[in-house]
């Protein structure tokens, strides 16, 4: 079996690995989502007890759902929810548990099901009709759910069942209003995920109230089904009005209190926590260049500023912030931009609590430390942004800087914790997949199984940091390479803000190594305005990201070939999906001297037409400056009259006709403008695919694409 269909029944070598891994408070047991081999695509639910370091199946999507059913259906606002994740899986896409970790309930197939962690049983929750997102209350008692669309069943209704089984409406309305649900910024852009959240004691909820009434409405259909009615969403795009957001406090006897800040100044509400003490709230301005860190009286409804955001170019709040610490501080994760500093810090009620030389990416939750406070868990990279790595943070007061690297080896570290379990995921260059490791205290008790497909390939990209921005790079050649043979180049990026490429992890390479092995000598960089190097570095691209971006690339790729004589720059292909294929496309447009052709997934064609968090926080407003955007158009590019003389280099374009992130109207408006101006190019539909390309589609692409980029390169 060749690698395009092993990785597309495989789903890329993670089908039968762990994932979602989560650990009690007390640390007593570790839980986690894994599907029953390398090729079964529906997840169930595990759990580990660390005293034994036994695994167990919890719940089996297949026996629950039982013969007839298809593990794979799943509820329209499911499926919404997993595209805003990014998560192609079937089965089980997520779960929460209490706060002792004794239950943990999801949903499948539309329905809401509770498991008892302690003693294995399972049962099915009666509900009015298809939930999304249902959490159970800190107790586990009750448990909150949000309605899905369905004959006689309003979308968008928070409701709350007892332990009676009484299920009762907490909030719901009509005309374009949801409640309990992100918008799809927040989901897409902010990485905010739910839209409701119980108090500590289970005694009340936080909940989001949604109206998107003021958006424009945009259809979505699959033209391979004409007789199915398109979809119809509601669409923030650039320059246009947002869903208007508020935060509501309701407790379970109908009480009602309105969370009061600047919601006309402040618009977004890009995180929220209520884990212990009162709610912390995260709210923006529109431009993202200052937001407020509020906390919220849960009586009142009142809120205090603890903290400001400022940058005169966006601000990026660091996940797992903000965050009560034991003794009432509040953690806050922001920026040292002074003094020579250039750096992602944490800051405790606006103490440094990391030193300047750690970009701290994320907060994964606190680590004991006997009678003394907690000290935190930390993600972050020191030096090399290819590697991240765990760290242990001193929170004490007057304990200066102190941040003490945990993991050893070299690679991609993720942890979570919980009491004195911690549970550390390693990927590196040296073995495939990510191992997860389960500690207590200083002692490894076991592994979590996987029983994920070994990939036949271990590929061994060469990472470099090149020109005087010492950008991430990587070369790939074909396994039986022979030195002082010329070969064609494929330059595959992203290349976007909030991701990285070149990153010390096996999975990142292995169909890279396929193309190498096609033939190719593959070049991946990492420009400016990606993450994991200083927030200089990534925030470069503001309003000029066309300009830093392919500069990066064109200069990265000249200095590669400096050092790397058999990469053959007369022959340089391109290839990208989404912020990637955009890039492909621009390359193609801008630079036809060096590249002969390139392949553009899913690309944004105009950032008018995607939505307004992105677009606008990179660009600005359309209002205030629309030549910055016509700038960033391959549509308007594209148009443009071929000049005497100057070569029209080919293009692939691809795109999901019913992806409702990119749409579909991107594509075909740019093969309408390379039409006008004679430029050659292809489009290839994907019918019924999304933004993902899901269900081994974009796997299986990859002949298409070769069978492209060899006619094209000779």
């Amino acid at each position: 079996m060749d690698f395009p269909e092993l990785a597309a029944r495989t789903r890329r070598f993670s089908h039968g690995a762990p994932r979602a891994v989560s650990v009690t408070g007390d640390g007593s047991r570790v839980v986690f989502l894994r599907s029953g081999g390398p090729e079964d695509p529906a997840d169930a639910l595990w759990a580990l007890e660390t005293a034994s370091a036994e695994e167990r199946l919890v719940a089996d999507p297949a026996v629950l759902l039982g013969d007839d059913a298809d593990p794979v259906a799943l509820a329209p606002g499911e499926r919404a929810l997993r595209e805003r994740r990014r998560l192609s899986t079937a089965g089980i896409g997520s779960y929460a548990l209490d706060g002792a970790g004794r239950v943990a309930v999801f949903a499948l197939a539309g329905r809401l099901f509770r498991a008892d962690l302690v003693h294995g049983d399972v049962i099915e929750v009666s509900t009015v009709g298809p939930v999304i997102d249902p959490r159970p209350d800190p107790t586990g008692q009750r448990v909150a759910y949000v309605t899905d669309t369905a004959d006689g069943v309003r979308r968008g209704e928070l409701r709350v069942v007892a332990p009676d089984g009484t299920d009762s409406l907490l909030a719901g309305e009509d005309g374009g209003v949801s409640w309990g649900l992100a918008e799809h910024v927040a989901a897409e852009e902010f990485g905010r995920f739910r839209g409701y959240w119980w108090a500590p004691d289970g005694r009340m909820v936080l909940a989001a109230r949604v109206d998107e009434s003021r958006l424009p409405r945009w259809h979505l259909h699959d033209p391979a089904d004409p007789a199915t009615p398109p979809t119809t969403v509601a669409y923030p795009r650039a320059g246009g009005p947002n869903a208007e957001v508020s935060l509501h406090l309701l407790d379970l006897d109908d009480g009602w209190v309105d969370v009061h800040w600047d919601r006309e100044t402040y618009p977004y509400l890009a995180s929220v926590d209520w884990a212990d003490g009162n709610p912390l709230i995260t709210v923006l301005r529109r431009s993202q260049q200052h937001g407020l860190v509020l906390a919220v009286d849960p009586r009142t409804g009142e809120t205090q500023v603890h903290a400001e955001l400022a940058d005169p170019r966006w601000v990026e709040p660091i996940p797992g912030t903000p965050a009560h610490l034991p003794d009432g501080r509040v953690l806050v994760g922001g920026e040292l931009a002074h003094d020579g500093y250039d750096a992602r810090c944490l800051f405790a009620d606006g103490t440094l609590l990391t030193p300047p030389s750690l970009y701290v990416r994320r907060v994964v939750g606190r680590l004991p430390t006997g009678p003394g406070p907690a000290d935190l868990l930390v993600e972050a990279s020191e030096g090399e942004p290819s590697q991240r790595h765990l760290y242990r943070v001193r929170t004490v007061i007057g304990g200066g800087v102190d941040a003490r690297r945990m993991s050893s080896t070299p690679g991609w570290h993720t942890a979570a914790v919980g009491g004195d379990t911690l549970v550390v995921g390693t990927a590196s260059l040296d073995e495939a997949g990510t191992s997860w490791s389960v500690w207590r205290g200083d002692r490894e008790v076991t592994r979590l199984r996987s029983l994920a497909a070994t990939p036949s390939s271990a590929p061994r990209p060469m990472l470099v940091r090149v020109t005087d921005r010492r950008l991430p790079s990587a070369v790939l050649y074909p396994t039986e390479h022979v030195k002082g043979t010329r070969l064609p180049v494929l330059l595959d990026i992203y290349g976007g803000p909030g991701h990285q490429e070149v990153v010390a992890a096996r999975s990142a390479w292995l169909e890279r190594q396929w193309w190498a092995d096609c033939g190719f000598a593959v070049v991946t960089i990492d420009n400016r305005g990606t993450p994991g190097v200083a927030p200089s570095f990534e925030k470069a691209i503001h309003r000029r990201v066309a300009d830093v971006i392919l500069t990066d690339q064109v200069d990265a790729l000249t200095a590669l070939a400096g050092k790397h004589p058999d990469l053959d720059l007369d022959r340089v292909a391109i290839r990208g999906w989404s912020f990637g294929g955009w890039l492909a496309g621009l390359a193609v447009l801008r630079h036809p001297e060096l590249f002969r052709c390139g392949i553009a997934g899913a690309p944004v064609t105009d950032w008018t037409l995607y939505d307004t968090a992105y677009s606008e926080r990179y660009l600005g407003l359309p209002d205030d400056g629309i030549d910055v955007y016509g700038h960033h158009s391959l549509v308007e590019l594209a148009a443009e009259p071929l000049h005497p003389g100057e070569p029209a280099r080919p293009l692939l374009l691809v795109h999901g006709m019913v992806d409702d992130n990119v749409v579909a109207a991107h594509t075909l408006r740019l093969s309408a403008a390379l039409l006008s101006t004679g430029r050659p190019h292809a489009v290839l539909p994907l019918t019924g695919a999304t933004h993902m390309a899901a269900g081994g589609l974009s796997e299986r692409l990859l002949r298409l694409e070769l069978d492209f980029l060899r006619t094209h390169l000779g």
